[in-house]
């Protein structure tokens, strides 16, 4: 049979597999239909893409289909799922053969879950164990996580390669974004299936109940793919207060009148400049600590000190503050004060995380409310809550904006209360929000109020 056949042939498997997967998960529509079909590019065995054709060899289609439909059902759909959670332009800046495994563990560990015929087969034990290692580490197992894992594991090059073996299904060698056709392309590239993935997303918690056997894992996976990368100092500002400064507000005058009266009188100018000006300060603020076991404490720590970083810049902090950093599991365990920028500092110099149980969020506002009644606050603008997300939530709506801070995706179990901010982190993010800021800040440059 000659090699024109062949092409024809994988092409009839992948339409074939496409048809089969539609049947199974309607609400994959448009993203199973949005990659071309072509035979070649490069591929001499399985499938590989560039986010716009999926090239195949059809003769290893032809072979693999004749032992398992199963298989190719899978690879089509594992492909798919790259480009939906936005694998091939993320791979920019990172070591590519540990990028390229972390994104099939995460591909694989979701096609795992699909309880489908067409869909359906047993994962090795080294894959099995392997992902429930990164589980214990992250509620939702993302490519981003599996790197960072792999990062810090620095297997030996034997260990690395039988896990490479284990979750390989696809070439990934028309990923590099740098031998692409630009940065235009890229991008556009990138929003198409940034879109794919919200309105399988909108399909996924509209018919998830009736038709989305397994599409949890799905859904999980296409919330952080859709997500907004956060800016957390921009975040962090919107629970600062206006307040007034003593300093030259150089927009609250006409710069016409001014100038007219240097030429008309000298060195008279028409208008003086205010001396105070109003800015967005933050004073009254409370940061809370989930504490219980299921919170790393690096990332506890991470997390204070982004904050950290971000308080003392001079566009946030005043000279005197009433910031409680409060650490909390099922009872409160600490409430420290914070006056100055000197205590910041020493906070941090000498934090240390207490706690180890259950976890419970509302002694925390229950105390914030008995502080309010104490007088303990001036004009309370907000609370953060750095937490996985886990436990008892208050039920009434506080006076005051809340908001949980989630570092990862949590678990579709999570249901923070509808009245809080949710905001979603991930640990680049903080590292992100934490570059740029001085390292050390003079206290003569804070405004006294």
């Amino acid at each position: 049979m000659g090699q024109k056949d062949f092409a024809g042939i994988g092409g009839d498997i992948l339409f074939a597999a496409r048809n089969e997967l539609y049947m199974s998960l309607p609400y994959l529509d448009t993203a199973l239909c949005a990659l071309n079909f072509a035979p070649g590019g490069g591929v001499t065995v399985s499938l590989a893409t560039d986010g716009e054709t999926l090239y195949y060899d059809g003769a290893f289609l032809a072979e693999r289909y004749l032992r398992s439909r199963v298989w190719t059902c899978r690879a089509y759909l594992h492909v798919i799922f790259h480009c939906m959670l936005r694998h091939l332009g993320k791979k920019r800046g990172k070591v590519a053969e540990l990028w390229d495994l972390a994104c099939d563990v995460a591909v694989e560990s979701i096609l795992d879950q699909l309880d489908y015929p067409c869909l359906n087969i047993a994962p090795s034990p080294q894959r099995q164990t392997f992902c429930g290692e990164c589980r214990r580490d992250m509620p939702v197992l993302t490519a981003e996580g599996v790197y960072r894992r792999l990062l810090r594991l620095a297997l030996p090059e034997y260990a690395l390669a039988q896990l490479q073996r284990a979750f390989w299904v696809d070439d990934h060698g028309l990923w590099n974004p740098e031998e692409r056709d630009g940065e235009d392309r890229s991008h556009r590239q990138d929003q198409k299936w940034r879109d794919l993935s919200s309105r399988t997303q909108t399909g996924l918690e509209t018919v998830l109940a009736d038709r989305g056997t397994g599409g949890e894992a799905v859904l999980e996976q296409v919330r952080v793919a859709v997500r907004d990368d956060v800016d957390y100092r921009a975040f962090l500002r919107r629970f600062a207060a206006p307040r007034e400064v003593a300093a030259v507000d150089g927009d609250a005058f006409d710069y016409g009148f001014y100038t007219y009266g240097l030429r008309l009188y000298g060195n008279l100018p028409l208008v003086e400049p205010p001396e105070t000006r109003e800015e967005k300060r933050i004073e009254d603020f409370v940061i809370a600590v989930d504490t219980s076991m299921s919170t790393s404490g690096e990332r506890v720590r991470q997390f204070l000190a982004c904050t950290y970083a971000i308080l003392r810049s001079a566009g946030t902090f005043t000279r005197k503050v009433n910031i409680r950093i409060l650490q909390c599991d099922d009872q409160l365990r600490s409430d420290d004060v914070i006056r100055d920028l000197e205590d910041l500092r020493n906070y941090m110099e000498n934090f240390q995380l207490t706690g180890g149980s259950a976890t419970d969020f509302r002694p925390v506002f229950e105390h914030v409310a008995k502080l309010q009644e104490a007088g303990a606050f001036a004009s309370l603008r907000g609370l953060v809550y750095f937490t996985d997300g886990m436990g008892i939530y208050p039920e009434k709506r506080t006076p005051y904006e809340t908001a949980f801070i989630l570092l990862g995706e949590p678990p579709l179990s999570v249901k923070t209360p509808p009245w809080a901010i949710r905001l979603v982190l991930e640990a680049p993010d903080l590292d992100r929000a934490a570059e740029n800021l001085p390292e050390e800040l003079d206290l003569d440059e804070l405004p006294e109020l």
